[in-house]
């Protein structure tokens, strides 16, 4: 059996200030940021080229959004709320591929789902050298 959540896509974090928090995790990361929008930037770090971006939101919660790769968000999302979680940001194609929504879960946590084209190509390089990422990976 597979699960939903397959593994962390992109942490997102808020600031209502983008220049700023983008001049200073650029500092912080000594790396320009790989994807940079007007309203939106990103970084790809680590070992594994996980996903660190930074939105202009400034009407959102403090704190994080951890996005949680799922094949499906839209049925992911429906089951989300089936369960009592509250929509936070529906579902919305961001282009090439990547679509995300958040909930916030019946104990007031964000959490969010998203399909991440980076996270696919990223386990299917691993399981192509031979490491397990996921439980499907390993077949069950």
């Amino acid at each position: 059996m597979t699960t939903t959540f397959r593994g962390l896509a992109t942490i997102r974090y808020h600031a209502g200030d983008l220049a700023a928090a983008k001049a200073w995790y650029t500092e912080l990361l000594r790396i320009e940021p790989y994807f940079d929008t007007p309203d939106y930037i990103e970084f790809r770090l680590g070992d594994h080229s996980q996903e660190l971006g930074v939105s202009r939101t400034a009407s959102a919660p403090a704190g994080v959004v951890a996005y949680w790769h799922v094949d499906d968000v839209q049925a992911t999302w429906e089951r989300l709320l089936s369960l009592g979680a509250r929509p936070q940001e529906a579902p919305r194609d961001h282009g090439h591929g990547f679509v995300a929504g958040a909930v916030l879960d019946p104990f007031g946590n964000l959490l969010g789902v998203m399909h991440n084209p980076h996270f696919v190509e990223v386990a299917e390089a691993a399981r192509g050298a031979g490491r397990s990422v996921t439980p499907a990976a390993a077949g069950g």
